[in-house]
């Protein structure tokens, strides 16, 4: 909901009046890196610990947490309030960013039998994108400072509404045995003596899952590198256009609006259909070819078929495991993307700005879009 306006809000606080600042441009690739390796950390961490303790318990924090900073900004957008939300977004998001999805992810996980597992994730998946156009369609008739107000009520509502209505999934030892179809491969590990927090997982457990299993080794070199173009993209396009084609609030809206009614008609209605008639690897390939595409409005719209490369990732790692290490692969797998999002500023960040400014080698507005796609790209070699 606060996409929209928030690349407007950056740029009023930091380069007021310009359509074009690489500080800009430099602070949001930092934020991406510095949320990125904090989730690289964190995820795995609270996955194995919703494994432990219960799906449930370990969604409340990262909903109680996102709550502050939209509270920040719905309360004052000035140059201040910016840096003070800026800072503690960048905290927040290391614990929250990403983490709602994968433990949602993991209690489907443990509630849906592996032959429905990519189409529920789907749909899933089509629900947040269907709640993604909703923000965005209300951003677009809100001005800015009821924007945010109505983002964190909204939170709050999220937040109360899973403490009193979501139950608990069962726990790994109320799980039977009985009709298991994957085997625990973190069981078959040499576990390491020596690991200081016994109940977080060890560097070995996500080494052990990549070793044990060619097709988690395979999904995680294409979240990797998918990750890396998505994460680019996101924080460059937004002031690709504004610099460009001067965009505003609304535009961006349009855009995003665009994007998830296209996502949630794919999740919602054409996932069910083709999983089973195509398989979770062919339709993987189709969402990767269409994710090379980026032209405004219409990549929006091809998202319809780009969409489909997460929850097809997310499900295929989902089957390499047993019910007692859901959360803990989600986590592997969040983790890794994580990662991605450390890397990808460090080379975008500096491409976009570098091509918008007049320094630029050549004249190559979109050079960074560019490169993003063929980050996509090489996914097919995998």
């Amino acid at each position: 909901m606060v996409i929209p306006s928030i690349t407007d809000i950056t740029m009023s606080a930091i380069c007021p009046g310009k359509d074009e600042c690489s500080i800009a441009i430099y602070l949001t690739g930092i934020q991406h890196a510095i949320i990125g390796l904090g989730s690289l950390i964190i995820m795995p961490v609270l996955g194995n610990l919703s494994d432990t303790h219960g799906r449930k318990v370990m969604l409340m924090l990262p909903l109680t947490l996102s709550i502050f900073p939209l509270v920040i900004l719905a309360y004052s957008r000035t140059k201040y309030y910016f840096y003070a939300y800026y800072v503690l977004k960048t905290l927040v998001a290391i614990v929250c960013e990403g983490n709602v999805h994968c433990l949602a992810l993991a209690y489907v996980a443990d509630v849906v039998p592996e032959s429905r597992r990519a189409s529920v994730f789907g749909v899933l998946s089509g629900i947040a994108s269907s709640a993604f156009v909703c923000g965005n369609l209300s951003t677009r008739f809100l001005s800015t400072a009821s924007t945010f107000q109505v983002a964190a009520t909204v939170a709050v509502i999220a937040l109360v509404y899973t403490r009193m209505f979501l139950p608990e999934p069962l726990k790994k030892d109320q799980i039977s045995t009985k009709g298991i179809e994957t085997i625990c491969l973190l069981e078959r590990a040499p576990k390491n003596k020596f690991q200081l927090f016994k109940t977080l997982p060890s560097f070995n457990d996500v080494l052990c899952l990549l070793r044990n299993s060619s097709t988690f080794l395979h999904a995680a070199i294409v979240s990797f590198f998918a990750n890396v173009a998505h994460v680019g993209l996101d924080s460059s396009l937004l002031y690709f256009l504004k610099a460009q084609f001067h965009f505003n609030k609304n535009q961006f809206a349009d855009l995003l609006i665009i994007s998830g009614i296209a996502g949630s008609i794919s999740q919602l209605l054409l996932m069910p259909i083709l999983v089973p008639a195509l398989g979770e690897e062919k339709l993987l390939s189709v969402g990767l070819f269409f994710s090379c595409v980026h032209v405004p409005y219409a990549s929006a719209l091809i998202s319809v078929m780009s969409i489909f490369v997460m929850p097809c990732l997310k499900s295929i790692a989902s089957k390499q495991v047993g019910p007692n290490e859901q959360g803990k692969v989600q986590g592997c797998i969040t983790g890794i993307c994580s990662f991605a999002s450390v890397v990808s500023p460090l080379i975008f960040s500096p491409l976009t700005a570098l091509f918008l400014s007049d320094h630029a080698p050549f004249h190559f507005p979109g050079f960074g879009l560019t490169c993003a796609a063929f980050a996509l790209v090489s996914d097919f070699g995998f």
